[in-house]
């Protein structure tokens, strides 16, 4: 009996020697010295930082590194600077987020054509070589704020719409909300549209403008954060909190102070998280040629990787609203 068990425990014992093995040396286990980079226009801004907390942990999960840089202003140039230099470490992938989809188009496409796995994120080059987009839904996104402003004015009254004229993701997010609101709201009228030009100055003066023309106005949808933060301003000083109803975008720290305060009622945050996840696993998935919807999908032009990921929107109340500072 003595010897049968030590037999037993001895198989046992490769068994769990040999699983071991085979997880150390298994496919989702990285190389540290592999980089993956993610690349930003804005590099200071808040915003990224969630984007960026997705990539580490996905890549802390696999083993490899993940590093962040970016353009310090939203200039198409600098960017294509960076992303250049970027290009020339010969990294494992990257992850670019793109201040002007046909300036980034060349280096992206350059990057692939090096072998260079590139994913793009939050704002996309949809012509350029990149395997997928991971981002917002905006026109969901702006269905969903409008829903959340009609309960919250009882489904009747006067609206207005503080945007970004001319940016594709704002024009997106400003149709889902209007037409929503003419489908399943025809109680509710937006009586005025504005550019903030994502400036919080601009917005304060252009809200305290709707408040004034408008006087019975029940609510504003601010498709950006700064805007938001510059609505919550005048209707603070027009003493119409909570009489005015607001929804704004984005979870920087100044929007989620005026929600916890109770001036902004609520904000449609984006999967930033999920954008900066996804993007590691992708970009970690092509370049170990984890995934193979055909053989031979390299050299046929057939993309590995859905084109498009729609990371999600979720709507940030006083309720939930500690949930999303940056830790």
């Amino acid at each position: 009996m003595t010897k049968r068990f030590a037999m037993v425990i001895a198989v046992l014992l490769a068994l769990v020697v040999s699983t071991s093995a085979l997880a150390a040396n298994g496919p989702f286990v990285g190389d540290p010295k592999e980089e993956y980079y993610m690349v930003t226009f804005v590099s200071g801004i808040e915003y990224w930082k969630g984007c960026f907390a997705g990539m580490e942990d996905a890549a802390k999960l696999l083993g490899v590194k993940a590093i962040y840089t970016g353009a310090p202003q939203a200039d198409v140039n600098q960017q294509v600077t960076v992303l250049e230099q970027v290009i020339a470490k010969s990294p494992a992938g990257i992850a670019v987020t793109c201040a002007n989809p046909d300036g980034l188009r060349a280096p992206i496409d350059k990057a692939i054509e090096a072998g260079i796995p590139v994913v793009t994120f939050d704002a996309d080059s949809p012509l350029s070589k990149r395997y997928c987009y991971l981002g917002t839904g905006n026109y969901n996104a702006g269905a969903m704020a409008a829903r959340y402003l009609a309960g919250l004015i009882g489904g009747k009254g006067e609206v207005a719409i503080s945007t970004v004229t001319g940016q594709l993701n704002h024009e997106e997010r400003k149709a889902g909300f209007v037409e929503t609101l003419a489908r399943e709201y025809p109680n509710v009228k937006v009586v005025a549209t504005g550019n903030d030009n994502n400036d919080q100055t601009i917005a304060a003066t252009l809200v305290a403008g709707f408040l004034q023309a408008h006087p019975h106005l029940s609510g504003i949808f601010c498709t950006d954060a700064l805007g938001g933060v510059g609505a919550a301003t005048s209707v603070r000083e027009a003493d119409k909190v909570g009489k005015v109803r607001i929804v704004s975008f984005d979870t920087d720290q100044g929007t989620l102070d005026l929600i916890q305060e109770g001036v902004i009622d609520a904000s449609i945050a984006q999967g930033t998280w999920n954008m900066g996840y996804w993007s590691m696993l992708m970009l970690y998935s092509v370049r170990h040629d984890l995934v193979r919807p055909v053989e031979g999908w390299q050299t046929k032009g057939i993309n590995p990787l859905p084109g498009v990921v729609d990371t999600g929107t979720n709507v940030v109340t006083k309720d939930n609203v500690d949930a999303f500072y940056v830790k």
